[in-house]
């Protein structure tokens, strides 16, 4: 450990030399730190400073210690976690799909603050008593969420949520466990006919994988435009235009909301548009954009595929008085096809828990859902509905009740 600490010393005493930026030039910190190391070995030899006891571990903890984010490195480079969270220096916590795990991970109050100082050094944001909340996105597209006190009790509050895309397709969730094959046939077949889909689900169900998954089957020639809080989806179409929002700058300025970006989407020759996630006003702007006739996907916080409904028929009245219920309810149900809500099953795993159709019709200012896919027994089965549009599938050649196995 003493070599360690005096092979990190010297690191930092060329990076301050040589005027290198840790964060923006990864490969020529890489380089200096293996030309230290070398130039160490051969000193150690002469017996002028303690030898390492690894050198590859070496390289590893001075890199993550320099140009990363210390001891919390690993858990950032580590595939399998999906979020890191600090209630308190002693409690440093991860998720491994979708499961809390206490780490072995022990730190000090200098040290969570001087983490966020240099996670937010990247971002330009600031975190000081007269800004006790941040929010910011670091290097690698981490979403960063720091709380200090007064607002905490007596310690730093960190939140660090990484995005990790386990599914470029469908099949890739049936691998997963996720979807049941039969599912998966029907919900690519509604995408590739155009239907516009909401994903729904409680926070750390799976939305964005969903989302991430479904567009997969949107046809290779379609022009897509995705607009996001921060960047999360991972696509591979090859026509596409990712935005995300933009924070107001210290001064108050600069801000970019959702509600923006959807509407220069609309502006942008989209064939599909994607909403990373309705929150607030902006599911107005949506629906204004389904109703143009933009077939669109797009997820939201609910806790079942009914509730997803209700909450996209209210949200958009925050976009102000003028905007009533009577316009909004019909409005959903004639341009939302399909919900797909997630959840978890009795182990915890993530599971697609209902596939609800809207056939279009609302009932003393009810939407109509009808139930293709349903949770019985704890899988997902077929149900009794169908979706709306079958002139659609119709076009693309797809028998819908053959793909659903109708019964007669």
């Amino acid at each position: 450990m003493e070599g360690l600490g005096i092979l990190e010393r010297e690191v930092r005493e060329l990076i301050r030399r040589r005027g290198i930026d840790p964060v923006r030039d990864r490969p020529g910190i890489t380089a200096l730190v293996q030309e230290a190391i070398a130039d160490y070995d051969a000193r150690s030899v002469l017996g002028v400073v303690p030898p390492l006891a690894d050198g590859q571990a070496a390289h590893k903890a001075v890199l993550d210690s320099v140009a990363g984010f210390g001891p919390l490195q690993r858990y950032l480079d580590d595939p399998e976690v999906e979020e890191i969270w600090i209630n308190n220096p002693q409690q440093v916590f991860v998720a491994r799909r979708g499961e809390p795990e206490l780490t072995t991970t022990i730190l000090t109050h200098a040290q969570v603050r001087e983490l966020v100082e240099r996670m937010l050094k990247v971002s330009g944001r600031r975190l000081d008593l007269s800004s006790p909340f941040v929010d910011a996105t670091l290097p690698g597209g981490e979403r960063l969420h720091a709380v200090i006190p007064d607002i905490t009790r007596t310690d730093w509050v960190v939140n660090i949520r990484k995005y990790v895309v386990r599914a470029d397709h469908l099949e890739d969730l049936v691998a997963l466990g996720s979807l049941p094959p039969d599912a998966a046939a029907f919900l690519a077949a509604a995408v590739r006919a155009g239907l516009n889909v909401l994903v729904s689900g409680a926070t750390q169900a799976g939305k964005t994988t969903m989302l991430n998954a479904l567009c997969g089957a949107v046809p290779v020639r379609e022009r897509i435009v995705s607009c996001e809080e921060v960047f999360e989806l991972r696509l591979s179409a090859r026509d596409w235009v990712a935005m995300q929002c933009r924070q107001p700058n210290l001064e108050g300025t600069g801000e970019i909301p959702l509600r923006r970006l959807v509407k220069e989407a609309l502006r942008m020759r989209p064939d599909r548009l994607l909403v990373g996630e309705v929150r607030e006003a902006e599911a107005l702007d949506l629906l204004i954009a389904l109703n143009a006739g933009v077939p669109a996907m797009c997820t939201i916080h609910a806790n079942s595929a009914r509730e997803a409904v209700t909450k996209l028929c209210t949200l958009p009245l925050l976009a102000g008085e003028n905007v009533s219920d009577r316009f909004v309810v019909p409005t959903v149900a004639s341009c939302v096809d399909l919900v797909v809500h997630l959840g978890h099953d009795a182990r915890g795993r993530r599971r697609v828990r209902e596939v609800v159709g809207i056939p279009g019709r609302t009932e003393q200012g009810v939407v109509e859902t009808a139930e293709i896919f349903t949770w019985r027994d704890e899988r997902l089965v077929r149900g009794d509905g169908f979706p709306p549009h079958p002139e659609r599938f119709a076009r693309l050649g797809i028998d819908l009740a053959a793909l659903l196995r109708a019964r007669g």
